[in-house]
């Protein structure tokens, strides 16, 4: 095993930093291998913008769900899906691109980008001895986030990425069992099979959160995400998205 494996095989969120920021070189590299990402068809159609102004940092928190660690980390970057230079680049080329721009194609197109650019980057960071988190809650107020970001139409911000020094040093989640995630040749459909490996991952998430907290804890991963999924939540996304031009059709 190379040490690039034992670096990805050895993630965890970090969600308690340092007070130390990152270099300018560091954000540079990190930038740098996120752009290094595979992208559809070179279309590159994203954006990542680092936050560093104190202010911003305690607002993006607040939306967050006044997550600490939006506000006290090494370096924010947010990972935006961005149409917006394709939009630029129509007029620079004389050429109505709005039918291709307001596609559910290219809106996919622009999220699985961003996310490839934001994992590459999240290997550099860990690689480098940095801890990272993702903020998925900057979703919760997206209009007044947007606002915060000054994000034009046709860019969505999707994600935010905590990156700094670890002040901790939390336990690894077991993840799903690798039979029940990678199928060969096809969807595994038996049923009483799949829900057999659930239940034994059951088991083992059970052990995980009893074993850190003392028996305080014993949640099971279909418990959790059943609670979960049972709230509905951001469900103004999708009149988000079109009133920004973004898979219209």
């Amino acid at each position: 095993m190379n040490e690039t494996v034992e670096t990805i095989l050895a993630h965890r969120s970090i969600r308690k930093f340092e007070e130390r920021e990152l270099t300018r070189k560091q954000v540079e590299t990190i930038v740098s291998c996120a752009q290094a990402a595979s992208s559809s068809s070179f279309i590159q159609a994203y954006t990542i913008i680092g936050i560093t102004d104190p202010e911003k940092k305690q607002k993006l928190s607040e939306l967050a769900g006044n997550q600490s660690y939006v506000a006290h980390n090494g370096h924010f970057f947010v990972f935006c899906a961005d149409l917006n230079r394709h939009h630029v680049l129509s007029e620079m080329e004389g050429k109505d691109l709005s039918e291709s721009l307001e596609s559910t194609e290219k809106f996919m197109v622009a999220m699985i980008d961003a996310a490839l650019a934001a994992q590459n980057a999240t290997v550099a960071a860990e690689s480098m001895g940095l801890g990272v988190c993702y903020i998925g809650g900057i979703r919760n107020q997206l209009e007044e986030a947007a606002k915060v970001l000054g994000t034009p139409e046709r860019v969505i911000p999707l994600f935010g990425l905590s990156v700094g020094y670890p002040a901790q040093d939390p336990d690894k989640k077991p993840r799903l069992p690798l039979e029940h995630v990678y199928h060969e040749n096809g969807y595994q459909q038996d049923h009483e099979k799949y829900k057999q490996q659930l239940e034994d991952y059951n088991q083992t998430v059970s052990a995980y959160y009893a074993e850190r907290t003392q028996n305080m804890r014993k949640d099971t991963w279909t418990g959790q995400m059943a609670a979960m999924l049972e709230k509905p939540v951001r469900m103004y996304m999708k009149d988000f998205v079109n009133k920004n031009k973004l898979d219209l059709k």
